[in-house]
């Protein structure tokens, strides 16, 4: 299996299996994020073509070392639901501007930026693999000590150290590569 940092480079390079092997490994996380935000099946998918083809028309922009695969794609992801949402915006306008009647003001959804974190994290501690993920998970959520965790997990201390400072240097990339990419838009 190729790496995330070489897909990206076929891609920088027109190489359509990098888009489809792009569109493998992240199709659910933007679809997700496109749902929870859109709150419709129909627009959520719709935000998921218009993700990957952007990101195709996109790809000579591409720098692995800004950021990763997954990174990239939420902040195009980000964008095109907000594109969407603009879009109702003007449409609920236009058609209140056009009404004889005026409809009630409908209330726009707006992205969840908390939603949005909380599937990015998800998939971010799910890229830093096991047992890296269990004990962050451990040391945050469940406010397990170190001393706790190793005992449960059957490791060393010094290895549940190891993976607490190693995997939140990896989230800390990760979600900073998100925010890179999404200003830059």
């Amino acid at each position: 299996m190729a790496s995330s940092e070489d897909v990206l480079l076929d891609l920088r390079r027109g190489e359509h299996e990098a888009l489809a092997e792009l569109y493998r490994r992240h199709a659910s996380l933007v679809h997700t994020l496109a749902l929870r935000a859109v709150r419709d099946h129909h627009d959520a998918e719709e935000i998921t073509q218009r993700v990957f083809v952007s990101a195709w028309r996109g790809r000579h922009t591409i720098d692995p070392a800004r950021g990763s695969a997954g990174a990239w794609l939420v902040g195009i992801t980000r964008n095109a639901i907000a594109d969407l949402l603009a879009q109702r915006a003007r449409s609920t306008r236009n058609l209140h501007a056009v009404s004889d009647d005026p409809l009630p003001r409908a209330r726009t959804v707006a992205l969840d930026a908390h939603v949005t974190d909380r599937v990015l994290l998800a998939h971010a501690l799910a890229e830093l693999g096991e047992p890296r993920a269990s004990v962050l998970r451990m040391a945050f959520a469940d406010d397990l000590t170190h001393e706790q965790i190793a005992r449960s997990l059957g490791l060393p201390l010094g290895t549940v150290k190891s993976h607490v400072r190693r995997g939140l240097l990896r989230l800390r990339n990760s979600i900073e590569g998100v925010g890179r990419d999404a200003s830059e838009r």
